[in-house]
């Protein structure tokens, strides 16, 4: 005969114990989301449909579609800065100057972006004010000064940027090198496609356009997503940077 000891309206729970987040996991959650917020422009590529047209500086109608893809692409350019900021105090530990070079081009690359968005918006407030004929030949400048600061912002800079960062992961293994390898990969081809647009051997919306974009673009939706998922793998830097020693402890008390 087994005699309960323990009362009958007793409850067994097992506690879960809470693990907290690493500055390391914040760091590369954070790094992850914004290099996902970068892709929100997208819908730009149709919002900017109308206001590309040669009369649309002297129509009526709503302008709605251009001051949306004009916030999109402010997040963008934001989110740019975002990303560098976040992975630069890891991202050093591996080279320094590189890594700074990584983060004065992104700033640059958010600063085209901005510039493109001001001509665009530019367009609108010139239509609003009731610009007549006389005016098409400025929103066209003003298209055309969109477009170049496109092809230098969205498609040399980041190219320039695979570059940079693909080497400082690369080496540093904080990332699956597959990753890195699309960049550094990707980077030469985009840089050669953006060369043969800047002479006028194809425009921004050909197939080859596309096919010297796709590789650059693979690398930094796959590196947002993993930092979001994964964070960084181990490896030198982190243990660097995750390491206290019983003297630190000692003279932080």
């Amino acid at each position: 005969m087994s005699t309960n000891t323990q009362p009958d309206n007793a409850v067994k729970t097992t506690a879960v114990p809470h693990v907290p987040m690493t500055a390391l996991r914040k760091t590369s959650l954070v790094a992850g989301v914004l290099y996902i917020l970068t892709f929100v422009s997208i819908p730009t590529l149709a919002l900017y449909g109308p206001v590309k047209e040669p009369d649309y500086i002297t129509g009526a109608g709503p302008d709605t579609t251009v001051l949306i893809g004009g916030i999109l692409e402010m997040i963008v350019a934001l989110a740019c800065i975002g990303t560098a900021v976040a992975l630069y105090p890891v991202v050093r530990r591996q080279n320094e100057g590189v890594a700074l070079g990584f983060v004065g081009v992104r700033v640059l690359e958010a600063a085209l972006i901005v510039s493109g968005i001001a001509s665009l918006l530019s367009i609108v407030s010139i239509r609003q004010a009731g610009a007549g004929p006389d005016a098409l030949i400025i929103g066209h400048s003003l298209v055309a000064e969109y477009n170049n600061t496109f092809m230098l912002s969205q498609a040399l800079l980041p190219a320039v940027n695979a570059l940079l960062l693909g080497s400082l992961m690369y080496k540093s293994r904080l990332v699956p090198r597959i990753l890195p390898v699309l960049g550094l990969i990707g980077a030469p081809l985009l840089i050669a496609s953006v060369a043969a647009k800047y002479f006028g051997i194809y425009d921004e919306h050909s197939a080859w356009s596309l096919i010297g974009a796709v590789p650059i673009a693979l690398w930094e939706f796959s590196l947002g997503v993993y930092l979001v998922v994964k964070g960084f793998r181990p490896c030198r830097i982190t243990a660097e940077m995750t390491a206290t020693t019983p003297i630190d402890r000692g003279a932080s008390a």
